[in-house]
């Protein structure tokens, strides 16, 4: 057995407690991992709330966690290129605990702390994922809302890298992170269409990360839904505005964002370091939206 954050039912943050669960064994293509760091998200909330269980079915007690940095204590067969002692971050289903199971993985090199490695999986497949179903090109206008986000501020690093103009939204409190990031920074609320047509005449993309009801403001500020994407706003369906959750994870490309991040050409930041037994308050941080940057768990 092993010590791991579980719920035995469907509800607030509060649901979240310490117990004890059996260890997890690598099959075939897997490693296990003993657990340094779990990066918290909206999903996990979305799941323990039950709010997914017309999609898919949760099977109780659950284990949330859907990313991890660790070091790799077993290797399952058909695994190359890994062996124990080797750290490395990746993909779970159950990170919260002592032990873990990844399905795919970058190794985290010397110089990258095991919390930021554990921040980087999610939202970079999110990232990149968005910027794939957007296309924005150079010279192009995108807007990005919850630019300050863990999500929302890689896309907004990439495509400002890219040569794309961002325009980012924010709250007053972060719009100097969205400055940094080499966007032009607005606030949300009433006045957001005026305040961004103030900045812009043309917007040529929209991706919300905020699930903040900005979609209607969007499509207006598009001048259609084409090129709107949302990641968090089910309102979507109703609105003809494409909505995507879907995870496709890629080591390569989580490799690759490992180098941007220890070249400094991007960053992830991580604003709180909390022990398992705060699960409960880190995934509330999580689910109120606005947590300053990621919230990671350390055993």
């Amino acid at each position: 057995m092993m010590r791991a954050v579980v719920y035995d039912q469907f509800g607030g943050p509060e649901v979240l407690h310490l117990g004890e669960v059996p260890e997890p064994e690598a099959g075939p293509g897997r490693v296990r991992v003993r657990v340094e760091a779990v990066g918290l998200n909206a999903f996990d909330g979305k799941v323990r709330s039950g709010a997914m269980e017309s999609a898919f079915r949760t099977r109780l007690p659950a284990v949330p966690g859907l990313e991890v940095a660790g070091v790799v204590d077993q290797v399952g067969a058909d695994v190359a290129g890994v062996a124990p002692g080797d750290r490395v971050t990746g993909w779970t289903s159950r990170g919260a605990a002592e032990l873990a199971v990844l399905r795919r993985w970058a190794p985290v090199p010397y110089g990258l702390a095991v919390t930021q490695a554990a921040a980087l999986p999610v939202v970079g497949e999110a990232a990149r994922r968005s910027l794939r179903l957007l296309g924005p090109q150079p010279g192009e206008t995108l807007l990005v809302h919850g630019a300050s986000g863990g999500i929302g501020g890689l896309v907004t690093q990439l495509a400002v890298a890219a040569g794309v103009r961002v325009i980012g939204t924010a709250s007053p409190a972060n719009q100097g992170r969205v400055a940094a990031y080499g966007a032009t920074p607005t606030t949300y609320g009433a006045g957001l269409v005026e305040r961004v047509r103030a900045l812009t005449p043309v917007v040529d993309a929209v991706l919300d990360t905020s699930g903040a009801g900005v979609l209607p403001d969007s499509i207006e500020l598009r001048g259609g839904t084409d090129r709107v994407l949302t990641l968090t706003d089910p309102a979507a369906h109703d609105l003809g505005v494409e909505f995507d959750e879907r995870s496709t994870p890629s080591a390569a490309e989580l490799a690759d964002l490992i180098g941007l991040v220890l070249r400094g050409e991007v960053s992830v930041p991580v604003a709180h370091v909390l022990p398992l037994a705060e699960a409960a308050r880190g995934q509330g941080l999580v689910d109120g939206g606005h947590p300053g940057g990621k919230v990671v768990l350390v055993p």
